[in-house]
């Protein structure tokens, strides 16, 4: 038996590997989801999703807008609580949020976050001295924020509302409670982990190595993940239609349960992903009530900051790299006037001279 497992084992590793599996996957769910969405939009009236746009209340809209910054603003110390974490202090917190802002917005959108957030992350600081095995580990606490709090968020929701899961995985509420009892489990058994010395907070080898937060850095650590899904699904809360009511709670856990699917997809902006599973999870909204409220949630959590990232990121990299070495040229040159430097003599002037003294 041990034989038969070590041979299942090489040959995993030789012909399939996790990253083909991974790929795979996110195949996988984003063909489901676009045949899904094609298939729930086939009778979709498009003048009933209008008239459900203009029946959304423009102070909800406001709201929701408001409660889409604050999450933003929450999400900046994702990247600074990890600077701190791995010791670069001189980072200050202005970088820290431009980095976390950027690398989210378009790494999101554009798909495949690890590498395009991190891509950008590594642009930004590395004007701070900052490696790529320092993007790195500041990548990885990054996740682990985000991972933190939503399993704590989402384990709280499937204790309190097992069914608002069970509209989703088909599990029975029982099951959904139990996962959310491990869930919660889970995250105390790892803060006492982290109480059992340094050492153990440690991960990695020689090369690269990152200590883990402490234990009550890390309850910071989940309250700022914490914090930044609760405006996230406020501001979708706050765009459901009103009829037939639904509590914060239940929508929150579709609301993560929807997020963590479209995340897993790796596809740009979990586009159709996300859609799919909240119309799944929620039939009893009319769907396009509920198509208009995803439209006005896509523009005010993807598309707004995505625009406003790609122009800061552009508008840096111009002031950077056209407008400063302009500046510095310049600066230099009225420096050498200044300075009343001597001019080199030409040729035509030497002439002139020579002539000018022959005649003399």
């Amino acid at each position: 038996m041990h034989g038969l497992l070590t041979a299942l084992k090489r040959g995993f590793k030789r012909w399939i590997g996790w990253r083909r599996l991974g790929v795979a996957a996110s195949v996988f769910i984003i063909a489901f989801a676009i045949t899904t969405l094609v298939r729930t939009l086939k009778h979709i009236d498009t003048g009933v999703i209008l008239t459900a746009l203009t029946e959304i209340p423009r102070a909800n809209i406001g709201l929701a807008a408001l409660c889409v910054v604050f999450a933003f603003c929450t999400l900046t110390f994702y990247d600074f609580f990890a600077l701190r974490t791995i010791g670069k202090k001189h980072v200050p917190y202005r970088i820290a949020a431009l980095s976390s802002f950027t690398s989210y917005s378009i790494g999101h959108n554009i798909g495949a976050t690890v590498f395009t957030g991190g891509a950008i992350r590594f642009r930004i600081y590395s004007d701070y001295g900052l490696n790529a095995i320092d993007v790195a580990k500041i990548c990885f606490l990054s996740g682990l924020t985000f991972w933190l709090g939503n399993i704590f968020v989402l384990s709280i929701g499937m204790v309190i509302h097992p069914d608002a899961a069970s509209s989703m995985d088909q599990l029975p509420s029982s099951i959904n409670r139990l996962i959310g009892i491990g869930g919660l489990a889970s995250i105390a058994a790892y803060l006492v982990w982290l109480c059992m010395g340094e050492k153990r907070r440690e991960l990695g080898q020689k090369g690269w190595k990152v200590a883990l937060p402490s234990a009550p850095l890390t309850l910071v650590q989940i309250l700022i993940g914490v914090v930044d899904l609760g405006f996230c699904a406020t501001a979708m809360y706050l765009l459901m239609p009103a009829n037939p009511p639904i509590d914060f709670m239940s929508l929150a856990v579709v609301f993560i349960l929807a997020t963590l699917i479209g995340f897993a997809s790796h596809a740009p902006g979990s586009i159709g992903v996300f859609d799919v599973a909240m119309l799944l999870a929620l039939p009893e909204f009319g769907r396009e009530q509920l198509l208009a409220t995803l439209l006005v949630f896509r523009i005010l959590y993807f598309v707004i900051p995505f625009g406003l990232a790609i122009s800061i990121m552009g508008t840096r990299e111009l002031w950077m790299n056209v407008v400063e070495p302009w500046q510095e040229r310049r600066r230099l040159a009225e420096a050498c006037a200044q300075a009343n430097l001597p001019k080199q003599v030409t040729p035509m002037e030497r002439e002139r001279s020579l002539r000018q003294a022959s005649k003399r």
